[in-house]
């Protein structure tokens, strides 16, 4: 069976990626990625259609993770534009190489009278080709002949106006470049937007993809999480890393510790050979877990209180 890309006229086809949605829940934990079956119907369907997927919620919770556990699973090469306050068409897209065109043009000019001397339009032609295009992330991805995840990572970070750069590209699957003409995917990538909420996206950017929030994890989940990152722990321990860590993002905090941050707290334990968490060891590890003083002073003051049992 093969999926045909978008209506538009591109020529992208793709294999669907995967036969089930319990196929793909299943292969995400073999490479240590905990789905459920939300999360992956999402994903099977954004492969069936040909829809990228945008992943919100807060920091930390897996966004990022899962767009490159797909790409493991899948032996896919992970393409990631980093999005930053400032990102313009050279960095996302692709941009000419200035130094080595000019270097074409002065060689042209210090022809001798005997050498071959080209015209201006045949200089062009010359310099606007493939020799002279430094490719970005969004056009490599398009132009990929090998399988490919492309992670759009914290878009929320631009500004509205630079989410127009994203829009052909995520509905049509192809670049625009004036001087060579409509470059069109051969296959359709694998597309993940993640953001941060921290600002409100666009409803062109909305409307192209598949919505898919991520919230920080049960105590359950969490727990199994743990258990699946740091096969070393024992089942109490994490269970114990698990609940302190849903307490703390009970609080009132600047920043509450992220699922990465109960993992490497949860290996630390392990490599200091503690195999239960009292007050002191919790408050003499928090700052693995928060970042910011005032946070860990108020945690520090919560865990040590008469009514805090650990």
């Amino acid at each position: 069976m093969t999926r045909a890309g978008p209506q538009d006229g591109a020529l992208a086809t793709t294999e669907p990626r995967f036969e089930s949605v319990r196929e793909l829940r299943d292969g995400l934990a073999r490479v240590g990625y905990l789905a459920d079956d939300g999360l992956a119907g999402v994903v099977y369907l954004a492969d069936r259609l040909a829809k990228p997927v945008l992943v919100e919620g807060p920091a930390g919770t897996g966004k990022t993770e899962l767009a490159k556990s797909v790409a493991r699973l899948l032996g896919a090469r992970l393409i990631r534009l980093q999005c930053y306050e400032g990102l313009d068409e050279s960095k996302a897209l692709y941009e000419w190489n200035y130094k080595k065109q000019l270097l074409r043009i002065q060689v042209e000019k210090g022809a001798t009278s005997e050498e071959h001397h080209a015209g201006w339009e045949e200089i062009e032609d010359d310099i606007f080709s493939e020799e002279f295009l430094l490719a970005r992330p969004l056009l490599e991805a398009i132009r990929a002949t090998e399988p490919v995840v492309l992670l759009v990572d914290e878009v929320d970070r631009l500004e509205i106006e630079t989410e127009a750069l994203l829009l052909e590209v995520l509905s049509d699957y192809q670049v625009s470049i004036p001087e060579l003409g409509t470059v069109r995917a051969t296959q359709i990538p694998l597309v993940f937007l993640t953001s941060n909420n921290t600002r409100e996206l666009s409803e062109a950017l909305k409307r192209r993809c598949l919505y898919l929030h991520l919230d920080y994890p049960s105590i359950e989940r969490e727990r199994d999480i743990v258990l699946t990152k740091v096969p070393e722990i024992a089942y109490q321990l994490a269970d114990e890393v698990a609940r302190i860590a849903r307490s703390l993002r009970a609080m009132d905090l600047k920043k509450p510790p992220s699922v990465s941050e109960t993992i490497d707290w949860a290996r630390t334990l392990v490599l200091l050979a503690i195999e239960t968490v009292d007050a002191q060891t919790a408050t003499e590890t928090l700052h693995l877990l928060l970042k910011y003083r005032s946070d860990i002073e108020a945690a520090a003051k919560e865990l040590n209180s008469p009514k805090q049992h650990l």
